[in-house]
């Protein structure tokens, strides 16, 4: 279904050009004053510079045109030179129930669609999720969702730290707590065994340790470069331990991941585009793009309009080994091979924005993708803060893992539902606060702009009042208890047509319903979960407030009873819709 304001602004563009205009001057927009109107169009205030002549003459020549149309109620110039609009009830009333018997609730798909990759998540293995994670892999999986339901072909992959000095920390560290084993005896080239000799327990362990000695101890680094370099050199023994070390992680991960309802469809890492580096650096010496620079081998990318100093990015560093932006520049030639992708999306921590400037402008100017049939995209995401202002942490400092901060708010909402004392089982109750407590840090996200960074307020994000995920539940909720009743009540009720909306708040609910659409296109092209959050609290609030006035169950009259009925399941199905592709879903009752 066309977005509703596209229609809208094309018969107000048709007026422009039949009273003589330039139809360009039609775009129209949602009132900024809803208590005026509508819609509004600003067009004329342009078309006076174009035709010196008056806003509010060639306003008036426009809305004296579209004084006949049918779609609109009322048309109005307000001078200088404003179009002030209201759609007709039975317009309205026809969109309404064009999006009830749409099956995608009247969002146009994409045509054509888009081959995209959305790399997000970035976790290191052998290090459990923390709260560091939580960020690109709620706005992540939001934006890969809501481009699937735009009809596009999406592939969400971790980008796992699966290669670097981590790896190299732990096999010195094993080596020397565990010698006997057979993966360090180089005289051993095969045969190992098949369970790795070690948990997931224990890496969390082995790595920090191995962490904070290298810090003081540079032999002991030197060390684990040496055999990161080994690894990365294909040593039988240490690609063994490799490979148990990956396959642990993963699987946690795995686990964690699936808690938060995030799913990649492929698991790759650094590690998996090694073979790509050589050729890639190879033939960007004989194009002449790279070259030595203090013994590195580096591109230049600074632009001539550039306001700022753009280092050149670094392709090999001066003892040859390749760094962060050779395996994403390898990784796109990857993803060129593997999915000949029109989109990459990157949701990354903002402060890596340089490193991405770089790294794209690099492979664009040594021809890795061309700029016109892959676009490189940057979604930089800001930090999450405790009260302090300062990023979360735990009470004693530390940086909080994952899964107990989901199992924490989780708590807090188990503890308002029992307080309910709805006489629901142990295990509903339990159902309920894991659903309602990831919906609360989910919403809590991603109802901010990504960029920004925000407060993480577990009482704030577990109100069930304002702004909230568990708001939105409880909103998803009363529709499917009054939906209960009224069936309940009028079995043989048919429901589907929804009658031209009378009252303001039956209007309002109408047109924010119709609006669907257009939050959708915006959250997708912006890369901003955050649009469609706001629309689901706007279409929460004006349902509410729709409530409010009409009692559904009390309606005398059947037929607008059953419109009233009509029109909250579909708002039920927007809200459904809109909370699946951000991540949650909600129970059937609270």
């Amino acid at each position: 279904m066309k977005k509703v304001i596209d229609q809208i602004t094309d018969v107000v563009s048709e007026a422009f050009e039949i009273a003589g205009f330039d139809p360009a001057l039609g775009k129209c927009t949602v009132s900024n004053r809803p208590d005026l109107c509508q819609y509004q169009c600003n067009g004329a205030m342009a078309g006076a510079k174009l035709y010196h002549k008056a806003p509010f003459l060639i306003a008036q020549q426009v809305a004296d045109v579209l004084s006949a149309e049918p779609m609109f109620a009322k048309v109005e110039m307000v001078r200088p030179g404003f179009i002030n609009l209201d759609l007709n009830a039975a317009y309205l009333g026809k969109l309404l129930n064009e999006l009830e018997v749409d099956p995608d609730c009247g969002v146009e798909k994409a045509n054509p669609p888009q081959s995209i990759v959305v790399d997000y998540g970035g976790p290191n293995v052998a290090k459990p999720l923390h709260v560091g994670h939580l960020r690109p892999a709620i706005i992540g999986e939001a934006i890969k969702r809501i481009a699937r339901f735009m009809g596009h072909r999406v592939i969400g992959d971790p980008h796992l730290g699966d290669w670097g000095l981590q790896i190299g920390l732990i096999i010195v560290e094993l080596q020397r707590r565990q010698p006997e084993l057979p993966y360090f005896d180089p005289q051993i080239t095969g045969g190992y065994p098949e369970e790795p000799p070690f948990t997931i327990n224990d890496l969390e362990e082995i790595y920090p340790h191995a962490s904070k000695v290298s810090k003081t101890d540079e032999g002991y680094k030197e060390e684990a470069r040496q055999a990161t370099y080994a690894l990365q050199q294909g040593r039988p023994g240490y690609r063994a331990l490799w490979k148990h070390i990956l396959n642990v992680s993963v699987n946690d991960l795995k686990t964690n991941y699936e808690k938060l309802d995030v799913n990649f469809d492929i698991w790759m890492g650094e590690s998996d585009c090694q073979d790509l580096i050589q050729p890639m650096v190879d033939q960007m010496k004989v194009d002449g793009h790279a070259y030595l620079s203090n013994g590195a081998l580096v591109v230049d990318v600074q632009e001539a309009d550039d306001t700022r100093e753009v280092p050149p990015c670094m392709v090999l560093k001066s003892d040859g080994a390749a760094q962060y932006e050779t395996t994403d520049l390898a990784t796109i030639v990857q993803r060129k091979a593997d999915f000949d992708p029109d989109r990459i999306i990157y949701v990354v921590d903002k402060r890596q924005e340089m490193h991405f400037i770089r790294v794209f402008r690099c492979a664009y100017k040594t021809g890795l993708v061309a700029q016109d049939k892959c676009a490189l995209e940057f979604v930089g995401f800001g930090t999450m803060n405790g009260k302090d202002g300062k990023p979360f942490k735990t009470r004693d400092g530390g940086v909080m893992r994952l899964e107990y901060l989901l199992g924490n708010v989780s708590d807090a909402i188990y503890t308002k539902v029992k307080s309910n004392d709805s006489g629901m089982s142990e295990a509903e109750m339990r159902e309920i606060a894991d659903k309602v407590g990831l919906a609360a840090i989910k919403y809590g996200d991603l109802s901010n702009q990504p960029y920004k960074d925000y407060i993480f307020d577990v009482e704030r994000f577990t109100a069930f009042e304002g702004n909230t995920g568990p708001y939105i539940m409880y909103s998803v909720v009363r529709i499917k208890s009054i939906m209960n009743k009224f069936m309940a009540a009028y079995p043989d009720a048919k429901l589907g047509h929804i009658v031209p909306p009378e009252s303001k708040k039956e209007t309002d609910l109408a047109l924010i319903l119709c609006r669907f659409n257009e939050a959708i296109y915006e959250s997708y092209t912006q890369n901003a979960p955050n649009r469609l959050c706001h629309y689901i609290y706007e279409l929460a609030n004006s349902l509410n407030q729709f409530y409010g006035e009409h009692n559904i169950m009390k309606e005398s009259n059947p037929e607008k009873q059953a419109s009233y009925v009509a029109m909250i399941r579909l708002v039920l199905r927007v809200l459904e819709t809109s909370i699946q592709l951000l991540g949650f879903t909600a129970p059937d009752r609270m």
